[in-house]
């Protein structure tokens, strides 16, 4: 086992199970299987981080289109993307890599070169080491990059990669940028926040039915807001389906305010994905009136994918 990649945050339990104990799911995971995230294994009674290094994509992108507007606007981020989530919402806009993506499969190469044209490569399979991450973000800073984003997928299931990288990143003299569903236990978000100069949390919705509907917690995302808005920047997203969060906005705006009405909101259109493939988009109309009732609260309130 001395190749495998030990993971932080988890325990032992009876017969060799293990309880992984990084985010509320707490999955006690049986050997040889993984937990509800796919990259988190039980081989030998130990809990090890098998998706380490394993990359779905890269690519050097806008720093707006992560989305953060008030984090070094005009700058593009290096973005690293992975497999599986923590969540399982039935409108998965990236359901290919975060939901149906094979499991713990052993994938490709580990090396990566960049193009030197402005766009990094994007490519699934490949596995990468932190150095290799920092080695890209330096690459591409006369192209404009600031650091390196962890999106796509659910960047904190991958917690011990993401903690490697980020630190390689720092000693690079970039930044971090985190883009997550917030869905991680109080002490290793704790544990992370040094290493993280922004994030932008996917804020589902703001009822505990509807965070019941995708799995997760509401209460647990409100607090990684308010600890990470008291370490980095932070921007807050919301995806708007049709009959289902439109009344949380309100109280959503409000309740951001209440920790700091200038952390911005950004209202995003849903489209038919993963199995919502038969609803309707958000109108664009939908999203301009919900702007409004937010701007009630917050100052800054974005309307995107429009």
């Amino acid at each position: 086992m001395s190749d495998l990649k030990k993971a932080m945050f988890w325990s032992a339990a009876e017969n060799r199970r293990v309880l992984c104990e990084l985010c509320p799911n707490c999955c006690r995971i049986a050997e040889n299987s993984s937990g509800r995230c796919g990259i988190r294994e039980n081989i030998g009674g130990e809990l090890i981080a098998s998706g380490y290094g394993v990359v779905s994509s890269v690519a050097l992108d806008p720093i707006e289109k992560k989305p953060l507007y008030m984090f070094h606007p005009g700058k593009r981020i290096l973005s690293i993307g992975g497999f599986g989530c923590s969540l399982r919402c039935p409108f998965c806009q990236n359901y290919e890599i975060s939901l149906e993506y094979g499991g713990n499969s052993e994938f490709g190469i580990r090396n990566s070169e960049y193009s030197g044209n402005g766009t990094a490569f994007m490519n699934m399979g490949r596995h990468l080491l932190p150095e290799d991450v920092a080695t890209l973000a330096v690459q591409t800073v006369a192209d404009g990059n600031i650091g390196a984003a962890y999106t796509y997928n659910e960047p904190l299931i991958g917690y011990e990669f993401l903690c490697a990288c980020a630190a390689a990143i720092r000693d690079a003299g970039l930044l971090n940028v985190l883009v997550t569903n917030g869905y991680i236990n109080k002490e290793p978000l704790i544990a992370l926040l040094p290493l993280v100069d922004a994030m932008n949390i996917d804020l589902k919705g703001f009822t505990d039915g509807f965070y019941r509907k995708v799995g997760g917690d509401l209460e647990t995302v409100k607090e990684t807001i308010r600890l990470a808005h008291s370490s980095c920047h932070v921007e807050v997203t919301t995806l708007v389906i049709p009959g289902e969060n439109e009344d949380d906005i309100e109280p959503l705006s409000r309740w951001i305010a209440s920790i700091d009405p200038e952390i911005p909101l950004h209202l995003s259109r849903f489209f038919p994905r993963y199995r919502y493939s038969d609803r309707v988009p958000t109108p664009r109309e939908t999203i301009l009136r919900l702007r409004e009732t937010a701007k009630k609260h917050l100052s800054n309130v974005f309307a995107g994918n429009m």
